[in-house]
């Protein structure tokens, strides 16, 4: 399995005033040379990945409070990383936290980045270094993600993470089409403000062999953090490219998290689970022919009571009868800008929803432009500003 390791960041988030996180479900197109699964049109894709930084390095509205800014599996050109943390580092600003999932490279170009990034990789570098060690694995397909955090002070921090779950390349006989497995994830505890948060790509949520599961070892690791200090995991974020996002595994999965069927699971009871999909425009993954990519959700506990709304780009349920409240979005490529609930319990004395959408934007040329019509209605009634 894997290993969960702390990492301390200087995040100064704002007390008593609820964080702000944006998806962005964009479309993957993909396809497969020399056994590694790369964009088909990384310029175009890199484009795009822009013009999202630049509308929130902008800062229009209350966009300049965006905390999370969340990006699906397998959505950024490798060789476009420098460029994408140079633009974080410049433009953005302190204490944001930029989450994105990288097309795949070889065992030995991710070992070449972490080494750069050592600072803030050790034990990822020391787990790929022993596994390099023990085997003719160097070109392996690796299928990453990137946690950029830019610190109240100014500092970049960058956090690597390889996938530590198998993907359909390796349903063949050629153990050059196997992926590498990551070992360690990084668990993110902002300080002075207690806020933490941890990243997985798409199917390590679900994830388990015959003894142990990825999501049972993130459950006894948040119960741990409950017991000993009283903080919990608050946030936990899914980067997906997946044709397949309601999957029954994923329902199951969900269903035992929030549950607690067989214990009290206080460390995660209010956790905060936000799915980030590629768009119903994305190509070229295979199995995903008939599927349905989209549908990113944000699920929370049913303590928070947010009942049942329908519009034509999001609406509210309980995921088919789960002990959860769920936002789920619709398939197009939007960017869904949305408030993180502030408090785990509802005051008794109010009727307000604790999840609020702020914004979402559609492709509009080579920038972004709020949706109107009947959900524009419904978030931006004419008698009021956009918060």
């Amino acid at each position: 399995m894997f290993d969960i390791v702390e990492k301390q960041v200087h995040i100064d988030l704002p007390l008593g005033h609820h964080l702000h996180c944006m998806i962005c479900q964009i479309p993957n197109r993909l396809g497969v040379s020399d056994y590694v699964c790369r964009l088909a049109d990384p310029e175009q894709k890199w484009q795009q990945i822009r013009s999202v930084l630049e509308l929130i390095a902008e800062g229009k509205g209350n966009l300049k409070k965006c905390h999370f800014l969340v990006f699906p599996e397998t959505s950024v050109p490798a060789a476009r990383l420098d460029e994408a943390l140079q633009i974080i580092d410049e433009r953005l600003r302190p204490n944001s936290i930029i989450m994105f999932g990288l097309e795949h490279i070889q065992l030995a170009e991710y070992r070449q980045i972490l080494y750069r990034y050592r600072n803030d990789n050790a034990e990822a570098l020391a787990a790929v270094d022993k596994d390099l060690d023990s085997g003719d694995i160097a070109e392996l397909p690796v299928n990453w993600s990137v946690t950029a955090i830019k610190e109240s002070g100014g500092r970049l921090r960058v956090f690597l993470q390889a996938k530590s779950h198998p993907f359909v390349g390796e349903e063949s006989l050629d153990s050059a089409h196997d992926l590498y497995r990551g070992k360690i994830f990084p668990l993110f505890r902002c300080q002075p403000y207690c806020f933490n948060f941890l990243s997985v790509i798409c199917i390590d949520y679900v994830y388990r062999d015959l003894y142990q599961s990825n999501i049972s070892a993130i459950i006894e690791k948040a119960d741990q953090l409950f017991f000993e200090t009283r903080q919990h995991l608050d946030l936990l974020l899914v980067l997906k490219c997946n044709p397949k996002p309601e999957h029954k595994a994923f329902r199951d999965v969900i269903n035992g998290f929030y549950g607690e069927y067989l214990a009290c699971t206080p460390g995660v009871r209010d956790t905060i689970t936000v799915f980030c999909n590629a768009s119903d425009e994305s190509t070229g993954v295979k199995g995903g022919e008939g599927g349905t990519f989209g549908y990113s959700s944000v699920i929370i506990h049913k303590s928070h009571k947010i009942g049942p709304v329908k519009y034509s780009e999001f609406a509210s349920d309980d995921f088919d009868g789960l002990p959860v409240c769920r936002l789920r979005f619709g398939s197009k490529t939007r960017l869904y800008y949305f408030n993180l609930p502030l408090f785990h319990e509802l005051d008794p004395r109010t009727t307000r929803v604790p999840l609020k959408i702020h914004g979402i934007y559609r492709p509009d040329g080579k920038s972004w432009s709020l949706v109107e019509g009947e959900v524009g209605r419904a978030l931006y009634p004419a008698d009021r500003q956009i918060r």
